[in-house]
């Protein structure tokens, strides 16, 4: 889910025009270039990193996990703050982080493992490997493919307002233009169960997770996240007392109780386990909490969670290398990712498939950025040629103007998508 635009950016440029870009720029408006070049290290510098807190206190962000990929591997990553601002629990090297969007691209990579392994073609019809029964009945949905859905070309909509329900329909014909949408990673990811006949959870412990040694990310809940995850907090501009909604641990805190009861843990659920469970969790939920099977399943769009560290390891598989492991997509897909899948003219950002591009002077860099309930903002970006990334996630509804200064002074990129 794209975050919001930064409005210090919008008025900063506003100015910069009023004042027909030459003067002085008042100091509360002016943007630091750091001084990098294309072989500048992306760690933050202490100047920076001094400075950050003040930062993160300004936009009412309690807690930040940043780490950076150097040379191909994990080089550094460091902890901000707190967990939870009442119960003041310090960020460390365990807390565990919701990704929101992020969680894209690391699906991505599983659909992209089993299109090497030939379980998966990226241009067959999608409704060939799965046809939920919540898909309207259109011609267009039978010319939705994989390709489509990781390089957001489905013409479906990000989310249904009322899925119990709602239809899930075509706005436009599939391949004609961009329509940001998370329906259509949770179809594909309907469609993995069935190829794989596992749950989202256990196929990407089996193919991604274990072997890349990523033993902190679940896209479920247990007790042990519960016990290490961050609280998502309001936006510094917002004044509701208390703290906000916090939809997926309030959803899964309470499916806990049905999978306890079964004997079987979330991660191992299927969308048939949810729809099973769903009349017992309703009835155990505030009205309106949980609708449909996708509340309490988890979500390739939305529902990873990870360690800062964890990320960063995966940003190491998207990076150039000669030799590649045998579990890792090969490096033709590697390649495939990053490539730009569709021509639209006049865009300034182009699609892969899972990531974004966008060019610099130094060459184009992949992106993700993310957004959950308005309480979580994160980001992450890489330069695969030089090998090199960051990542960095919050646990505030301002976290975009806190993530966009951090890679600004980590990589020096002014990038148009953090506007995004």
């Amino acid at each position: 889910m794209p975050t919001r635009p930064d409005p210090d950016r919008r008025r900063f440029i506003a100015h910069a025009a009023a004042l027909g870009a030459v003067g002085v720029l008042p100091s509360s408006l002016a943007i630091a270039a750091p001084c990098k070049t294309a072989d500048s290290a992306w760690i933050p510098d202490d100047a920076f990193l001094a400075e950050l807190p003040r930062i993160m206190q300004a936009f009412a962000v309690p807690g930040v996990g940043i780490a950076v990929v150097e040379d191909g591997a994990l080089a550094w990553s460091r902890g901000f703050g707190v967990t939870n601002a009442k119960t003041r629990a310090p960020v460390d090297a365990r807390t565990v982080f919701e990704d929101a969007s992020l969680s894209k691209p690391v699906f991505a990579y599983l659909v992209m493992q089993l299109v090497d392994q030939r379980l998966i073609d990226l241009d067959r019809p999608l409704v060939q490997y799965r046809r939920p029964a919540y898909l309207a009945d259109h011609p267009w949905i039978d010319l939705i493919t994989p390709r489509d859905v990781l390089r957001h070309t489905t013409g479906l909509p990000n989310w249904r307002t009322t899925p119990a329900t709602e239809k899930l329909v075509p706005m436009v014909k599939p391949g004609t233009r961009i329509d940001y949408s998370g329906e259509a990673i949770f179809w594909l990811q309907l469609a993995v169960e069935s190829i794989t006949g596992q749950s989202l959870d256990d196929s990407m412990r089996t193919h991604l997770f274990a072997p890349a040694g990523m033993n902190d990310s679940s896209y479920t809940w247990n007790a042990d996240l519960a016990a290490r995850s961050v609280y998502g907090h309001r936006a510094h501009d917002q004044t509701e007392a208390g703290m906000p909604p916090q939809m997926f641990r309030e959803q899964w805190s309470i499916a806990q109780r049905v999978a306890d009861r079964w004997g079987k843990p979330l991660s191992a659920w299927k969308y048939e386990d949810a729809e099973r469970a769903l009349p017992e969790v309703m009835a155990l939920a505030p009205s309106g909490l949980v609708t449909w099977p996708g509340d309490i399943l988890a979500n390739a769009a939305a529902s990873l969670r990870t360690t800062v560290q964890d990320y960063a390891t995966f940003l190491t598989l998207m990076m150039a290398r000669r030799q590649r492991a045998p579990w890792e997509i090969t490096e033709s897909t590697r390649q495939a990712m990053l490539t730009p899948q569709i021509n639209l003219p006049g865009r300034w950002t182009q699609k892969g498939l899972g990531w974004n591009m966008e060019p610099t002077r130094d060459g184009p860099v992949f992106y993700h950025s993310g957004s959950n309930g308005g309480i979580f903002k994160n980001f992450a970006v890489g330069d695969a040629q030089r090998r090199r990334g960051i990542v960095v996630l919050t646990n505030g509804g301002s976290g975009s103007f806190v993530h966009q200064r951090v890679v600004r002074a980590a990589t020096g990129y002014d990038l148009l998508s953090y506007d995004l």
